[in-house]
C-alpha cells in the first residue's frame, strides 16, 4: 500500500501527503535510540570521567549538563527553524555533526575540551530531538500516529537498555573514552536512511537573529538554575544564581519567539501535558543519576554490575512501550498516559526506603515497575501533543514537548544532587533525592488528571466544544477501527490482525 502513495513532505518542504513510510519512522526511532543511549552511558561514566580527568564529581557532572543546556536552549528555535528549511538537509547536517562531536569528546585531553564538545553536541542534538516526532508524525496517516510515536518511544528505551550494558563493559575493560564512540554506527545507519528515503526539497538557511536571541534568553535562564543547584551543596548562597531565571523567561515570553509557543499550547490545550512530560522526565533522570552514583561510589559495585542493575528500568520501558501505542489507539491516549504515569510514581515510591542491605535485585524489580509505567506513558503523551496541533505547527509543538522532556532531564539530576546533599550523607542523602524524584512523578500524574478534567469541563459547558472533544477522543481511541474500516472498503486488507501484521513488517 505504501508503494502506491506519494512521498511525504516535512516542515518547509510543501504540503503534506497521506503516507505510511515506516522507514522514516524507524529513522526517528534510531535518533531516539542515540539520544537515550548517550544519556544513560554518560551518567554511568561520571565517576570514571572525574578520576580520568582529575576533576571533582561536580565538574564531571557537566559532561551531562553541558549537553543538556544547549539542548534545552535551542529546542524551540530549532522547531521554528525546521518549519522554514528542508527536513532532509537539516537531518543530514545534524546527524553528521552530532557524530563528529562524539569523536571530539572521546579524544578530550582535559575537562574544558570535553564540556565544549558536549555543548556543541547538545546544539545539534536539539535539532535531532525536534526531528524525531516530526518524522514519525508526518510519515504515516493521522490515525496511525499512536503506533508511529511508539516506535521512537520504544527504540529510545532500547538504547537505554543496550547502552548501560555495553557502557559498563567498556568502562571496566577499555575506559570512559570509548563510551562516546558507541553511537557512531547508529548515526551512520540514520544517515543512510535519511539520504535514501527522506523527501527532497527545501534548503538550509541561517537562523534569524530573533531566534538566536530567544536561545540566549532560554539558555541563560536554564544555566542560572543549573549552576545554582549544582553549586548550592557547597554553599547555599549559590542558589541566588537562579533568581535571574524568572525575569529571563518572562522576557522571552514577551518576544515574538515565545508568543507563538504560548499560542500553540493554548490552542491545543496541552500545557498540562507538557508539564507532565517535564515532571516525569525529571523523576526518571534524578532516579537514574542517584542510583548509578550510589552503586558505583557508595557500594563500590563494578560498572558492569551497576549497568545490569539499572537495566531494569529501560527494559521495563521497552516491554511496556510495545503495547503503549496500541492501547492508546484503541482506548485513548489520555487514559493510557495517566495509567503509565501512575505506575511510574508507584515504582519510584517503592525505592524511597533504599537500604544498605538491599541487593541489586531488590533495586531492579522496583526500577522495572517504574520503567513499565514510562513505557505506557511515552508514546501516548507524544500522540496527544502532536494530534492536538495544527499541521503547520507540528515542528513547534514537537519542539515544545521535547523542550519539556529535556528540561526535566537537565533539572532532575541537579535537583536530586542538591536535595541529597542537603538531606545528609550516604544512603540517607540518596533517599532524600529519591523523595524528590517521587514527588516529580506524582506531579506528572496530577497534571495529566488535570488535563483530563479540564477537557471534560469544557465539553460539558459548550456543545461545540463537546463535539470537538468527542472528535478528538474518537481519533485517539478508535484509530485502529477506522484503519480497518478503510482497508476493508478498498479490499486491500481483510482483517485488523492483517493490518497489524503489515504495519509490523513495514516497521
Amino acid at each position: 500500500m505504501a508503494a502506491r502513495q506519494a512521498p511525504a513532505t516535512g516542515p518547509g518542504d510543501g504540503p503534506a501527503q497521506p503516507q505510511d513510510r515506516w522507514i522514516l519512522v524507524v529513522a526517528a526511532g534510531l535518533l531516539s535510540f542515540v539520544a537515550m543511549l548517550d544519556m544513560n552511558v554518560v551518567n554511568l561514566a561520571l565517576t570514571d570521567i572525574a578520576e580520568g580527568l582529575h576533576v571533582s564529581s561536580t565538574t564531571a557532572q557537566w559532561a551531562v549538563l553541558g549537553y543538556q543546556l544547549p539542548l534545552v536552549a535551542l529546542l524551540l528555535p530549532a522547531g521554528r527553524w525546521l518549519d522554514q528549511v528542508g527536513t532532509r538537509s537539516a537531518l543530514l547536517l545534524a546527524v553528521s555533526c552530532f557524530a563528529l562531536c562524539s569523536v571530539l569528546a572521546a579524544v578530550a585531553p582535559w575537562a574544558g575540551w570535553l564540556v565544549a564538545a558536549r555543548l556543541a553536541q547538545g546544539a545539534f542534538g536539539a535539532v535531532l530531538f525536534v526531528l524525531m516526532p516530526v518524522l514519525a508524525a508526518t510519515a504515516v496517516r493521522p490515525q496511525l500516529r499512536g503506533r508511529a510515536m511508539s516506535v521512537p518511544a520504544t527504540l529510545g528505551p532500547l538504547g537505554a537498555v543496550t547502552g548501560p550494558v555495553i557502557g559498563g563493559l567498556l568502562l571496566d575493560h577499555v575506559g570512559w573514552r570509548a563510551i562516546f564512540l558507541v553511537k557512531l554506527p547508529v548515526c551512520l545507519a540514520a544517515l543512510l536512511i535519511a539520504h535514501r528515503h527522506a523527501p527532497r526539497g527545501g534548503r538550509l538557511r541561517l537562523p534569524d537573529r530573533g531566534s538566536l536571541a530567544d536561545a540566549a534568553l532560554i539558555g541563560s535562564a536554564v544555566a542560572a538554575v543549573l549552576l545554582g543547584l549544582t553549586l548550592a551543596p557547597d554553599a547555599p548562597a549559590w542558589l541566588l544564581l537562579a533568581l535571574p531565571a524568572a525575569p529571563l523567561v518572562v522576557r522571552w515570553l514577551r518576544r515574538p519567539g515565545g508568543r507563538p509557543v504560548a499560542a500553540v499550547l493554548r490552542a491545543s490545550g496541552t500545557a498540562a501535558v507538557n508539564g507532565s512530560v517535564l515532571a516525569l522526565a525529571a523523576g526518571f533522570a534524578a532516579t537514574h543519576y542517584l542510583l548509578a552514583q550510589h552503586l558505583r561510589r557508595d557500594d563500590g559495585i563494578s560498572a558492569t554490575t551497576t549497568a545490569l542493575t539499572m537495566l531494569a528500568f529501560p527494559l521495563g520501558m521497552v516491554l511496556a512501550g510495545r503495547f503503549g501505542g496500541r492501547l492508546a489507539d484503541r482506548w485513548g491516549a489520555r487514559p493510557t498516559a495517566l495509567t503509565g504515569a501512575t505506575v511510574t510514581a508507584a515504582g519510584l515510591l517503592l525505592l524511597v526506603p533504599l537500604d544498605t542491605d538491599w541487593t541489586p535485585g531488590d533495586i531492579s524489580w522496583r526500577l522495572a515497575l517504574a520503567g513499565a509505567g514510562m513505557g505506557f506513558n511515552g508514546g501516548p503523551v507524544q500522540a496527544m501533543v502532536m494530534s492536538a496541533a495544527a499541521p503547520k505547527q507540528l515542528a513547534t509543538a514537537g519542539s515544545a514537548v521535547q523542550l519539556a522532556r529535556s528540561l526535566g532531564f537537565a533539572l532532575g539530576p541537579a535537583l536530586a544532587t542538591a536535595a541529597a546533599l542537603f538531606g545528609g550523607t550516604g544512603t540517607t542523602a540518596v533517599r532524600a533525592g529519591l523523595v524528590i524524584a517521587t514527588l516529580a512523578a506524582t506531579t506528572a500524574v496530577a497534571l495529566l488528571a488535570l488535563h483530563h478534567r479540564t477537557n471534560r469541563t469544557k465539553s460539558s459547558t459548550s456543545p461545540a466544544s463537546s463535539d470537538s472533544t468527542r472528535s478528538t477522543d474518537r481519533a485517539e481511541s478508535a484509530a485502529s477501527a477506522e484503519s480497518t474500516a478503510r482497508a476493508r472498503s478498498t479490499d486491500s486488507i481483510t482483517s485488523t490482525d492483517g493490518a497489524d501484521s503489515a504495519t509490523g513488517s513495514r516497521a
